[in-house]
């Protein structure tokens, strides 16, 4: 332990009160579903809420250090707005049961029976990413930048950590989700180019509705050429993702494709209901 020479003894208390609290050991109680952010506890240290089966769908910008190290100041806190809050805004639309900010990207959580739904929102953000964000930064500063996106889904932990109040002013406190989801989406994100979204295996399995897995049939350009009317198997297996113990899963699968400009929106309409049962392969 750190000695009582080694730090001031108000600083000491407050490691020591940590230790303590661990010492105790935790409480979990199951929970079917997300909770809601005002149920998740907070005054009783040593207890969290365990939730099956989350989606975790996270977005990070590309080339923010750049953008932070450029001349362009106004122009960087405009991307970092843009970025953010359509990320923010369109998770929250397409009923992602919890959203934060990370860095300089953002993380939305589906439940389990929400699988489509996340894979519409991701494909959706990495349409604005690819047609509006990329286009409007580069114009505007020269600057080439687009998304990271990855998706993982496996069991959460979570409560909040940190104060009840601090002085008068506000409440330091924020939910802390422990568990492989967000860690795992964030590090699958990070191995993305620009114009890629890499999912989980165990993800992938769960999203194999022909709406996801293949192309609508519109013309798309192979080898130089225009095919039409043939509907391309869309994703790319990656088997070597856990070369060097990263992951806690063998293979993940890579999608460059975005919305069709002609059936964007007739799929996306389509894999939203996959979750109710609405819709069949």
């Amino acid at each position: 332990m750190i000695g009582a020479k080694q730090l001031p003894s108000r600083f000491l208390e407050v490691i020591e009160e940590q230790v303590a609290i661990y010492d105790d050991g935790t409480s979990i109680t199951e929970e079917n579903s997300l909770p809601e952010t005002g149920k998740i506890p907070l005054d009783n240290p040593n207890h969290w809420l365990r939730t099956p089966e989350v989606i975790c769908v996270y977005v990070g910008m590309i080339s923010s250090t750049k953008l932070s190290a450029s001349n362009y100041d106004n122009k960087t806190a405009g991307a970092y707005q843009l970025f953010t809050g359509v990320a923010i805004r369109l998770f929250h639309e397409f009923e992602a049961p919890y959203i934060d900010v990370k860095g300089d990207g953002v993380f939305s959580l589906f439940n389990g029976d929400q699988a489509y739904r996340a894979i519409a929102a991701a494909v959706s953000f990495k349409t604005f990413s690819e047609e509006v964000f990329s286009k409007r930064i580069l114009m505007d500063t020269d600057i080439e930048v687009g998304a990271h996106i990855g998706i993982d889904q496996k069991t959460v932990l979570v409560r909040k950590l940190g104060l009840r109040r601090y002085g008068d002013r506000t409440e330091r406190q924020n939910e802390v989700w422990a568990g492989k989801p967000v860690n795992m989406a964030a590090k699958l994100a990070s191995m993305s180019k620009a114009g890629e979204l890499y999912v989980s295996e165990r993800y992938f399995k769960k999203i194999q509705d022909k709406h996801v897995t293949y192309s609508c049939g519109c013309n798309y350009e192979e080898d130089g050429r225009r095919v039409e009317g043939e509907n391309k198997y869309l994703w790319e297996l990656k088997d070597d993702i856990n070369e060097d113990g990263t992951f806690d899963f063998d293979k993940a699968y890579i999608l460059k494709s975005k919305w069709c400009e002609v059936h964007g929106k007739e799929y996306c309409e389509a894999i939203l209901k996959l979750d109710n049962g609405t819709s069949k392969s």
